[in-house]
């Protein structure tokens, strides 16, 4: 005869062991998701150059007697850094750069700061114009203080909040304060005016962007661009659900010659120019961003879009800028309008395009 053999029961499944399960399956959860943001090989290759770069460094310079240590580390960073590296992806470079300042700060016994260092040894300045923003200034600074730079140009502008309280209690830049608003592109062309750096690096106080994205537009100066811009099309939609204010930026530079620019403008921030640029451009100019593009393009300056940085869905939305036909967007236009206008000026009515097949001597006889 077959023995019978009993099943055992399950066992209830108590409130306590429910909670465990639920704890275990989010720690699991946790430590994918940060397996998910580990480093690449490449990135890892690049991170224990930088530490070892960084180390060897600390054995034969010595930067805690130098009055701005942060560039004094940058200039032998420069040095480091060579060809193959400047060329891997941003990634990798970001890598290297943290790997060397932990390996130089370990190796000399300081403190491990959270520095970006920069991939030129010329005189960097940013540039922000700030009105009513007490509650992002703080972070766009935070970020700031990380590079290298040898000027920061706050033009606070029309602000009834804390924004200059805040700006002097966590910077040491150079505030330029006026109690009326001037709007963005006037306090940038005070901020170039006042400027004495080499590249230029422009930013609004709205919206923080990381240090370590504001990297490609230095270093596109330091190759030789003269103006770096924002790539912004990877974040606009279909073509035909474009606003009136981005097809007017396609039509300014389609009407110059050059439709591989897209929609990219020096309307929108972040973006870098060098010292020649603004010496071509002039000052003034600015303060009419489009005008300042229309100058740049005729005068054979070299203009990129290195990288892209998300100002489309991080744009605050303010009662002056929603709805179609607002007066943001409305100034904008007018911008464009007077950029052609200069254009036509410079280069004639038809601006770039000939008039081959019409004789229109002929009527005048």
């Amino acid at each position: 005869m077959k023995r019978s053999i009993k099943k055992p029961k399950p066992r209830p499944t108590s409130a306590v062991n429910k909670k465990k399960r639920i704890r275990l399956k989010k720690s699991s959860f946790r430590s994918r998701s940060k397996h998910t943001h580990s480093l690449s090989r490449n990135q890892e290759y690049w991170r224990n150059w930088g530490k070892r770069a960084g180390q060897q460094d600390a054995l034969a310079h010595d930067i805690t007697k130098e009055p701005y240590q942060k560039k004094a580390l940058n200039n032998l960073w420069v040095e480091r850094a060579n060809s193959q590296l400047l060329a891997a992806n941003e990634q990798s470079y970001e890598a290297a750069s943290k790997g060397y300042v932990k390996g130089y700060c370990k190796a000399a016994k300081l403190h491990v700061p959270d520095w970006i260092l920069i991939p030129t040894a010329r005189s960097v300045c940013a540039i922000v114009s700030v009105m009513n923003e007490e509650l992002t200034i703080v972070k766009v600074m935070k970020q700031l203080n990380r590079l290298p730079l040898d000027e920061i140009i706050i033009i606070v502008n029309g602000s009834s909040d804390r924004t200059l309280e805040k700006v002097r209690a966590h910077s040491h830049a150079l505030i330029v304060h006026y109690p009326d608003p001037l709007g963005h592109d006037v306090g940038r062309s005070i901020g170039a005016k006042l400027s004495h750096s080499d590249i230029l690096l422009f930013l609004d106080g709205d919206f923080v962007v990381q240090a370590e994205k504001l990297i490609p537009f230095i270093y596109d100066v330091e190759r030789g661009s003269d103006l770096a811009l924002n790539n912004i099309t990877p974040y606009l939609p279909l073509f035909s659900r474009w606003d009136s204010v981005t097809v007017m930026k396609r039509f300014l530079n389609t009407t110059l010659k050059r439709p591989e620019l897209n929609a990219n403008s020096l309307t929108a921030v972040p973006h870098a120019l060098s010292r020649k640029a603004l010496e071509r451009i002039g000052c003034a100019e600015l303060m009419v961003p489009p005008k300042a593009q229309v100058n740049a393009i005729l005068n054979g300056l070299r203009i990129t879009a290195p990288t892209s940085v998300n100002v489309v869905s991080v744009n605050k939305v303010r009662s002056h800028n929603k709805g179609k036909n607002n007066t943001v967007a409305r100034l904008i236009i007018g911008d464009h309008v007077e950029a052609l206008q200069l254009a036509m000026q410079l280069k004639g009515e038809r601006i770039v395009f000939p008039d081959i097949i019409r004789k229109r001597e002929y009527l005048k006889r």
